[in-house]
């Protein structure tokens, strides 16, 4: 194994994980940005109002979007597998 191979298998997995941990991230930001924009503009400075509306929107997403993530897991990790199997090979 070279270390061109490692690079891409490293670049893989970085890849994997952002695209599977992007969405949840981006609801979370755009979520806590909607909160904080209500809380500015009402004057209410409680810092447990941004926990629970991120809770549930992140927790809906992974709901929603929860099988697509684990396909692309199971894709990576299979992939991933068989490649092993045809370094052991050499």
């Amino acid at each position: 194994m070279d270390d061109v191979t490692v690079v891409a298998i490293i670049r893989q997995g970085i890849t994997t994980v952002l695209v599977v941990a992007g969405p949840m991230l981006g609801v979370g930001m755009i979520i806590g940005l909607l909160v904080s924009i209500f809380q500015a503009t009402t004057q209410i400075q409680e810092q447990t109002l941004t926990f629970i509306p991120k809770l549930l929107g992140i927790f809906a997403t992974l709901v929603i979007i929860g099988p697509w993530m684990l396909r692309v897991l199971v894709d990576f990790t299979t992939e991933l597998f068989s490649f092993l199997t045809q370094i052991s090979r050499w």
